[in-house]
């Protein structure tokens, strides 16, 4: 039996190692391909949730307390507004007991209907020799992202 190779036969073999080397290099660009689409949305993904929260916070007030001082004995409790929001309806509870700001000025100024962005407002703080150094301090307001948040803050002396 004798077998002859003429150049077509050459040439089709050439073909097939051809293509099945296309065919290989095609799959594992296609792997390729596919863990970078993969890569892209999760990174769409996550950049869809940075633009979700930045949006929320956009409609959030942030309130803080801390107390100042103001000469040798004067103290002062102030509120202040540190979101991007408005803060409306503001009012303060003390969950462990009021000693040290004075009645008389929390009822004056609140429940404060409206706590600007960057706003602040001061209690006169009444500081003596037994006085605790910390205080409970439950902010309650409305804003544009929640009609009830509530923050309990520790300011000290």
């Amino acid at each position: 039996m004798n077998i002859s190779v003429d150049l077509g036969d050459v040439v089709a073999a050439l073909a097939l190692l051809l293509s099945i080397y296309a065919t290989v290099k095609t799959i594992l660009f296609n792997e390729r391909q596919k863990s970078l689409i993969e890569s892209q949305e999760r990174l769409n993904n996550l950049l869809l949730e940075k633009e979700a929260n930045e949006s929320n916070n956009e409609k959030r007030a942030n309130l803080g307390a801390s107390f100042i001082k103001l000469g040798s004995n004067k103290h002062r409790l102030k509120i202040w507004n540190k979101g991007r929001a408005v803060a409306r309806n503001v009012s303060l509870e003390f969950p462990e007991g009021n000693d040290i700001v004075l009645k008389s000025d929390l009822d004056e100024k609140f429940p404060l209907e409206l706590l600007d962005v960057h706003q602040s407002v001061e209690l006169i703080a009444s500081v003596h020799m037994g006085t605790k150094p910390k205080l409970a301090v439950r902010v309650i307001w409305t804003d544009q992202f929640s009609d009830r948040n509530e923050k309990l803050i520790y300011p000290t002396l």
